[in-house]
């Protein structure tokens, strides 16, 4: 199963959207805090609705406690990044894969960057900074999808 991964989440709109199409699609969360929000399940059923019943999500309370469960499992961590150096299309997915969205204000921090596998990006026009996150993670997730069935 595809993972996809939310380092310390802004905005709870956003998440909710990400779980929702997360439930919808069969992919598991993993929510890396703190969060720029209140995660407890009844403010994430706020904004995920009743979809929260259908998706695997999986609460790590620190960056350290994430990598520590990611080393445990050998999962593959992708992250997401405008910084990235391959384009999300030509990058070969795996089943398993982990795939890391940053904060919305921030991104990640240069240490997370070095911790990843792979490094991926969606191009976009120059001049522009960057798509919404569940938008970004809509078009990754379903590139990985395809590539993975």
């Amino acid at each position: 199963m595809l993972r996809l991964a939310l380092y310390q989440p802004d905005i709870p709109q956003n998440t909710g959207t990400i779980l929702r199409m997360a439930a919808c699609l069969a992919v598991a969360i993993d929510i890396i805090e703190p969060a720029g929000f209140d995660v407890s399940d009844r403010h994430l059923r706020r904004s995920g609705l009743d979809y929260l019943d259908h998706v695997a999500i999986a609460r790590h309370r620190s960056w350290a406690a994430f990598s520590q469960w990611r080393e445990e499992t050998g999962t593959r961590l992708v992250l997401a990044t405008t910084a990235g150096a391959v384009a999300y299309t030509s990058f070969g997915f795996a089943p398993g894969d982990c795939i890391l969205l940053g904060r919305e204000s921030a991104g990640v921090p240069a240490s997370v960057h070095e911790a990843a596998d792979a490094r991926i990006v969606i191009p976009i026009r120059e001049g522009l900074r960057s798509l919404n996150i569940a938008v970004a993670a809509a078009m990754i997730l379903g590139e990985a999808i395809r590539q993975t069935g």
